[in-house]
């Protein structure tokens, strides 16, 4: 490697908070450099501790406690923090001329790098709060009539759905939902599900790029074809899967879609994207009407008043630190991390696995369930003895555990959850 090595990256980017600030910019470009001349393909770097344990280190996680869950919101390293960090306190000095005047105004270079990323038109990246923000401005965008039908699954995200129940309950439109297997590992099975269930009366259809309940990763461009040809938008729910693993728009080709950016991208907490594809930024509403954007103009989906201006701002920080990292090499690690615990107790019968653990099926998140435990005894417990927080996942079509590692966690923290699973196994729970 040319420039930095990549030790000499990874502690200078955990470096106080005062030495990033003075060296920030040159570093991590530099950085980016140095660790994107590594030659090991993924899978070897996914089971290379040494490049993890820094990684690891630029995080201020809490290691009295093992946290699995990391799909609802997760930390950002300490270099995003202490970003943000700066950019409030001089959003602080003098707020309607250095937040407004100032700040603002840099937002444009972010939107810029994240439509890079994404490899879309700058002019169609809006900055929302969450991918629950950007999907129902999708969601109440579109002009429905009574009797009209939205389609979607019996796994998409409630919030959504209640969305969606809310304008049944104004405008009369019908939500019409269907079930898929559970894990499904069959794309055709799943297109299929959503050509059949496409009636005359469907104009919208929501669909999940990963399930949250499941991580299942659903073939998001075959259906978004299928729909084109009958004149059907598609709303995609990403949520859970920018940054989360490597892909692009050209993957999902896809002319709506809404993600969450503090999630895998490890943003700070309260900043999302809405992509809108550009010839389809005119025909959607926005939520609140906007002042001086047009309506082409995909700037009138930000019209929420303030703006948390050093949230935006750091969301550049984050993209950095993933770009060090490497889309490729942090789904390689993250599928290490899955199979670890995964394939160790997969093998008891007691076990259901709710995620496929096939290539291209799921990424990061999985859902687990020991046959005979409820699943919110089995979360408790997993906490109150072991300090291992996960979530309690009840569906009425099944239930489970949903585990959600990152790049921070360690192996020894994968191990300790394998350890505490095979002693319920073996043990139980205590009666409550």
């Amino acid at each position: 490697m040319s420039g930095l090595s990549r030790r000499e990256f990874f502690s200078a980017v955990v470096k106080p908070a005062a030495a990033i600030i003075l060296i920030q910019p040159a570093l991590m470009h530099k950085a980016l450099a140095a660790v994107k001349n590594t030659t090991d393909p993924p899978e070897d770097i996914a089971g290379d501790e040494s490049f993890w344990f820094e990684i690891q280190q630029a995080y201020t996680a809490d290691r009295s406690m093992i946290n699995l869950n990391n799909g609802g919101v997760s930390p950002a390293p300490a270099i995003v923090q202490e970003a943000m960090k700066r950019h409030l306190d001089y959003s602080n000095t003098s707020p309607a001329y250095s937040m407004w005047r100032i700040l603002e105004p840099q937002r444009e270079p972010i939107r810029q790098r994240l439509a890079r990323f994404f490899q879309c038109d700058t002019e169609e990246v809006a900055f929302t709060r969450n991918a629950s923000e950007g999907l129902q401005i999708l969601q109440n965008g579109f002009d429905l009539d009574s009797g009209d039908e939205v389609l979607t699954t019996t796994q998409d995200y409630p919030r959504m759905i209640n969305t969606f129940k809310q304008r049944e309950c104004r405008e009369g439109i019908t939500i019409r939902q269907f079930p898929i297997p559970i894990p499904a590992e069959n794309d055709d099975e799943i297109v299929e599900l959503f050509e059949k269930n496409i009636t005359s009366k469907t104009k919208l259809i929501l669909m999940c790029h990963m399930i949250n309940i499941t991580g299942q990763i659903l073939p998001v461009k075959k259906v978004v074809h299928l729909a084109r040809k009958k004149n059907i938008p598609v709303l995609v729910d990403g949520a859970h899967t920018f940054a989360h693993f490597d892909f692009t728009l050209k993957d999902l080709d896809c002319d709506y879609y809404a993600t969450s950016l503090h999630k895998w991208l490890c943003a700070p907490h309260g900043t999302g994207m809405l992509y809108v594809r550009r010839d389809k930024v005119a025909d959607l509403w926005p939520l609140q009407a906007p002042v001086e954007c047009s309506m082409d103009d995909i700037r009138k989906f930000e019209e929420i008043g303030t703006h948390p201006a050093a949230n935006y701002l750091a969301i550049g920080d984050a993209l950095t630190f993933h770009q060090g990292i490497g889309s490729q090499r942090k789904e390689a690690r993250l599928i290490y991390l899955r199979d670890r615990w995964a394939k160790k107790l997969e093998g008891h019968d007691r076990i259901r696995l709710h995620t496929s653990l096939q290539p291209g099926k799921a990424c990061g998140i999985a859902t687990v369930q020991i046959e005979g435990i409820d699943s919110s005894a089995l979360a408790g417990h997993l906490w109150k003895k072991y300090r291992i927080f996960v979530v309690g996942i009840k569906h009425p079509e099944f239930e489970g555990i949903r585990v959600t590692p990152h790049v921070y966690t360690t192996l020894e923290e994968i191990d300790r959850f394998s350890d505490a699973m095979d002693d319920i196994l073996r043990n139980g729970i205590p009666e409550s």
